[in-house]
């Protein structure tokens, strides 16, 4: 990561609260993933992707290696998820479940 002198840090700190302020702003997945595509370079969305492929296959309950298996990601990556889906800050959690609720909803 960049470092960044004391002023940058807190404007960095407004930054990232409006980024997280204009995520939810959007109203669907399709703005939601033009937003993603203006704001990514394509290897960062697809890295976002694959991350959450993997908190989405761990939460199913599939192991290390059939996750790898099934989506050519490193054990080392999917090892990371497992410990921010564990110890985090709880995002992966409440991102997962909100999926699950919204899918059990339509039923």
């Amino acid at each position: 990561m960049k470092q960044h002198d004391f002023t940058q840090k807190n404007e960095l700190k407004a930054a990232a609260r409006t980024l997280s302020e204009a995520l939810v702003s959007l109203d669907s997945p399709t703005e939601a993933r033009a937003f993603l595509e203006d704001l990514c370079t394509p290897a960062e969305l697809e890295a976002m992707v694959d991350r959450w492929r993997v908190a989405q296959l761990l939460d199913q309950g599939l192991s290390y290696r059939d996750i790898r298996d099934l989506t050519s990601v490193s054990v080392t990556t999917i090892g990371r998820v497992a410990r921010f889906i564990e110890q985090g800050t709880g995002g992966y959690r409440t991102a997962l479940n909100r999926i699950e609720q919204n899918e059990e909803s339509k039923e």
